[in-house]
């Protein structure tokens, strides 16, 4: 019931402040975009002006596979922007202002009030990143050629697999840290440099969390889950739980210790 109570609590202020309508709404945005200005390049050139005379500009021959994966590079730094923006402050911020203290103070474990926080907003980022990949897999449909469901299922809970791992990285900085900005910029920079460790040593760790989107690609192309695909889903589930575990006892330790 505590649990319960919390996560209504949090999902009731994610309403007032607007982010049941705004989010979902950027998330449309940052998933058509690129399929859509990719298909409409030409018309787009021919509108603005300053082409030479008799030049015909083709859109790049694209099929549906990389269409929907323009979405998921836009979902990968634009989404996750506004992922750990929304989350920056879901616990940090409450320790600054002492409502954590207060809520903890009562008989309410840490990783209840943890997990609870957590659990609202992954059911924030699921619903808007279902809605945005829900119409840019539409209009990737009518422009670029028919993605199944299996392919678009496929791609769409593997790739949740990453965002669960960055809403458990963020709720770890909100425990190590009460400064919501701190909270930020910590988790962008952990991704950056996970993101350079993924570039340069890729072909000796293919189970690397940032690698889910190279190997969604290649299940796309492919037909079938590559065996990497597998195990970097594993290893990011992983991750999402030792982060979570972390996050209890430093919460604890440090609540403890005030």
């Amino acid at each position: 019931m505590q649990w319960i109570t919390i996560l209504k609590k949090e999902l009731l202020e994610d309403w007032r402040n607007f982010k049941w309508i705004w989010v979902p709404l950027v998330f449309i945005i940052i998933c058509i975009m690129d399929p859509l200005s990719t298909y409409y390049l030409p018309q787009i050139l021919e509108s603005v002006g300053g082409m030479p005379e008799g030049a015909v500009i083709e859109a790049p021959k694209m099929g549906p596979p990389e269409a929907i994966m323009l979405s998921l590079q836009e979902v990968s730094m634009l989404g996750l922007l506004v992922i750990v923006a929304i989350s920056m402050a879901v616990i940090a911020g409450e320790r600054k202002s002492g409502v954590a203290e207060l809520v903890l103070v009562k008989p309410v474990s840490y990783f209840t009030y943890i997990s609870a926080k957590w659990a609202a907003k992954l059911l924030l980022v699921f619903i808007a990143y279902l809605i945005g990949m829900l119409i840019s897999w539409y209009y990737v449909n009518l422009l670029f050629g028919d993605l199944s469901v299996a392919q678009f299922t496929g791609l769409f809970l593997f790739y949740f697999i990453w965002l669960i791992f960055v809403v458990s990285l963020t709720i770890f900085y909100n425990t190590v840290v009460k400064i919501p900005g701190l909270v930020l910029t910590l988790t962008i920079v952990t991704i950056m440099a996970m993101s350079a460790i993924n570039q340069i040593f890729s072909y000796r760790m293919p189970w690397f969390p940032n690698s889910i989107s190279e190997h969604i690609s290649g299940m796309l192309a492919e037909g079938t889950i590559p065996n990497e695909l597998w195990g970097a889903s594993a290893v990011t589930l992983g991750l999402s739980i030792l982060l979570m575990v972390a996050s209890n006892f430093i919460l604890k330790t440090k609540e403890m210790a005030d």
